[in-house]
C-alpha cells in the first residue's frame, strides 16, 4: 500500500531544487526522487512541478511513497572465510570475511553471515524481523572483523540493550592516509545522509549524533594505523568521521580516498578491521573479550609500508 505524506517545505530547504529536497526529506536517492517527481507522485500546493524546480519554504507537499521493498527471506548458504571464533548456547561470534553483509538486504545477491550460520547449522533467536534473526549489530560488507549474533531471546534483549547503552566495547584498526594532527582524539559530530543523495552519509547539522575516539599506534611516511573506538554505531560512521578530518581510510574511494596509495599496497577495499569485541555475557553476567587478526590483504598492506 502506497504512503501519502503531506507536510511544508522546511526552512532549511528554501531554495532548493525539489528533487535534491524530496530526497532529503525522505532519505531517498535524487535519482528515486526524481522518478517520483516525474510519475506525478510529488505536487506542490496541489500542482505538479518539475524535478529542478526550486521550492520555498512553508509550501505544501504531498508525496505519495511507494511501498517498502521486502527484504530476501533468508536462506542457508555456505559462506566461505567465515570463522566461528565462539559459540555458547545464547551467542555465537564470528570473524566476517570481506565482501560479506551482516544479513540479507534489499539489491544485495552476495553472502550474509545469517545465511551462512545458518547452512553451518547454527540456530539464531527469531526475534526481531525474519531477514534480520539474530542480528544486534553490523559491520560494512567491505570490513572485516568481528561479529556477535544472538542465539537465544534473551541475549538478543541484552546485547541489543548494551549497544543502545554503549557498554559494549568495539575496537577497530584502520589505516588513514596522512597524519592525524593531534595523534590521539574525539571526534563528536552528527551523521546522516549526505545531502547528494548517492548512497554516502556524512556529517550533517541535525544528523544523528556520533562519538568516535582515535589513536595512533603506528605511523608511516604516507599513512598512520589507529586504533578506533566507537561510542555509537552509525552507518560508515569510522568511514565518514575520517574523511570529515580529511583522513580517509586507505581505499575508500567512497569516501575520497587517493586510488594510488591503495593501488601501491595493494589494498581494494576500506582498510578497516573490528579487532576486538567486548561485552558483558547476556547470561553469565561475566566479561568475555574476543580478538581478532588482521586479514592477507589488509596485513600486506601494513608490511609493505613498514618497508618503506
Amino acid at each position: 500500500m502506497s504512503d501519502i505524506r503531506s507536510l511544508p517545505v522546511p526552512d532549511g530547504l528554501e531554495g532548493d531544487r525539489l528533487d535534491a529536497a524530496i530526497a532529503r526529506l525522505f532519505g531517498l536517492s535524487r535519482t528515486r526522487a526524481a522518478e517520483l517527481i516525474v510519475g506525478g507522485d510529488v505536487l506542490v500546493d496541489g500542482t505538479s512541478a518539475g524535478k529542478s524546480d526550486r521550492v520555498q519554504a512553508g509550501t505544501w507537499l504531498e508525496v505519495t511513497l511507494p511501498p517498502p521493498p521486502t527484504a530476501p527471506t533468508p536462506r542457508p548458504e555456505p559462506v566461505p572465510g567465515l570463522r566461528v571464533v565462539h559459540e555458547d548456547a545464547d551467542i555465537v561470534v564470528v570473524d566476517k570475511p570481506i565482501g560479506v553483509v551482516a544479513h540479507p538486504t534489499v539489491g544485495w545477491s552476495g553472502p550474509s553471515v545469517l545465511e551462512g550460520l545458518l547452512s553451518s547449522g547454527v540456530q539464531l533467536t527469531t526475534s526481531g524481523a525474519a531477514e534480520r534473526q539474530g542480528i544486534v549489530h553490523r559491520l560494512d560488507a567491505n570490513t572485516t572483523g568481528l561479529m556477535v549474533l544472538a542465539k537465544s531471546e534473551i541475549a538478543y534483549s541484552v546485547l541489543k540493550r548494551a549497544f543502545k547503552e554503549r557498554t559494549v566495547d568495539k575496537r577497530y584498526h584502520t589505516l588513514v592516509q596522512g597524519h592525524p594532527d593531534p595523534l590521539r582524539g574525539t571526534v563528536d559530530a552528527p551523521i546522516d545522509r549526505h545531502p547528494a543523495g548517492d548512497g554516502r552519509w556524512a556529517v550533517v547539522a541535525g544528523g544523528r549524533p556520533s562519538v568516535t575516539h582515535y589513536d595512533t599506534q603506528e605511523a608511516f611516511r604516507a599513512a598512520s594505523l589507529l586504533e578506533i573506538k566507537l561510542e555509537t554505531g552509525r552507518t560508515h560512521q569510522i568511514r565518514v568521521h575520517m574523511a570529515a578530518l580529511r583522513h580517509p581510510c586507505v581505499g575508500d574511494t567512497l569516501y575520497g580516498a587517493d586510488p594510488t596509495l591503495a593501488e601501491r599496497l595493494g589494498v581494494r577495499r576500506q582498510w578497516l578491521h573490528a579487532v576486538r569485541l567486548g561485552f558483558e555475557h547476556p547470561t553469565e553476567r561475566r566479561p568475555v573479550e574476543f580478538s581478532s587478526t588482521y586479514p592477507d590483504d589488509l596485513a600486506t598492506a601494513v608490511d609493505r609500508l613498514r618497508e618503506e
